[in-house]
């Protein structure tokens, strides 16, 4: 498979009211539309700085009228919060209105005080999850459900909506570990991971040798490394803009975490910036530079989907747009033209 690249976005706030918030995003994201990326990957987070997305469907339905080639989807809903037949239905129209540009994400959610505002038990999750997604599989790819657990009990509900994508949109999952991937490639699930290269290169191993021992033959899906990405003239101006962007960044990713005064799960994140370009999660520099350290982290991992974020924290519209305009002028094209993507 080939190399192809994505976008993730927290969709963070920055100092811009809400409105105007908004309006940036949606014109950054028709800049995507038209430079050739794959799929807009969006968060759901609730009661915090780091998320003004909380109904990804609700913000989505925005982006699929806004663009025209440009796949989207969440990465990921969160199916704790959730009931499994309408957000079944919230799918089946986003694939329907999109004509088919519609990427399913699923996850459990990476806050269990996010969760506990909605009186769901954090310790619940997984099985809630698991349960939540049986039905939400039967429900896009039959005419009716019929489910009985701990949670949810369906008898024979009629499924009027349908998804456009047949047998279902292509599903997503964010993962943490080797084991985290082997699951995901045995439901033939798409992934990403913000990890540094060598870290994903047992990642991407895991789910190689998972695809095809369960389904025979090498993935033909996406395994995907995330990567915060500003691109200037020169590395300082660079380093300028993603500095202080990412303190407020940094900044809305811990508010819930210390006003409960516990830390975060399954992630770690340094408080400055710095120390996701030591370790190649985060690029400030120029385009011929961020070539040469891609080539080598997409060689190095294995991975054939490499995921950008242009836009984080309190960084301007016209720099994140800079970012994208040199990044498709000088790094995509020779990214796709140096970089051999192992499909074995």
């Amino acid at each position: 498979m080939a190399l192809d690249f994505g976008i993730f976005d927290h969709v963070d706030r920055s100092d811009l009211p809400m409105t105007d918030f908004y309006e940036a995003r949606l014109k950054l994201i028709e800049g995507y539309d038209h430079a050739g990326f794959r799929t807009y990957h969006c968060a759901e987070h609730h009661s915090t700085p780091l998320g003004m997305s909380p109904s990804p469907s609700v913000y989505l339905s925005a982006v699929a009228q806004r663009t025209t080639r440009l796949r989207f989807g969440p990465l990921v809903y969160t199916l704790a919060l959730y009931h499994p037949l309408r957000l079944a239905e919230e799918i089946c129209m986003l694939d329907q209105m999109s004509r088919g540009r519609f990427d399913l994400g699923v996850g459990k959610g990476i806050s269990p005080i996010e969760v506990g505002y909605y009186g769901v038990d954090p310790t619940k999750t997984d099985k809630i999850f698991g349960e939540a997604m049986t039905v939400i599989m039967q429900a896009l790819t039959q005419k009716s459900v019929t489910f009985k657990g701990e949670f949810f009990d369906f008898k024979d509900v009629p499924m009027e909506l349908q998804p456009y994508q047949k047998p279902h949109p292509p599903l997503w999952y964010g993962v943490v570990s080797p084991d985290s991937a082997a699951r995901a490639a045995a439901q033939k699930m798409n992934i990403i991971a913000n990890v540094p290269a060598s870290v994903f290169t047992a990642m991407s191993a895991s789910y190689r040798k998972a695809y095809a021992e369960k389904h025979g033959g090498a993935p033909q899906t996406r395994m995907g490394i995330n990567r915060y990405m500003v691109i200037a003239d020169t590395e300082e101006k660079a380093l300028e803009i993603a500095r202080p962007a990412y303190r407020r960044w940094h900044e809305s990713f811990m508010m819930l975490w210390k006003r409960h005064g516990i830390p975060p799960t399954n992630v770690n994140y340094p408080p400055e910036i710095d120390g996701q370009l030591a370790d190649g999660r985060a690029l400030a520099t120029t385009p011929a530079k961020a070539l040469e350290i891609l080539r080598k982290q997409l060689e190095e991992s294995g991975a054939n989907y490499l995921v950008c974020r242009f836009a984080f924290g309190n960084m301007e519209l016209g720099d994140s747009q800079r970012s994208l305009e040199l990044f498709q002028r000088h790094v995509m094209p020779g990214l796709r033209e140096s970089v051999a993507v192992a499909a074995e």
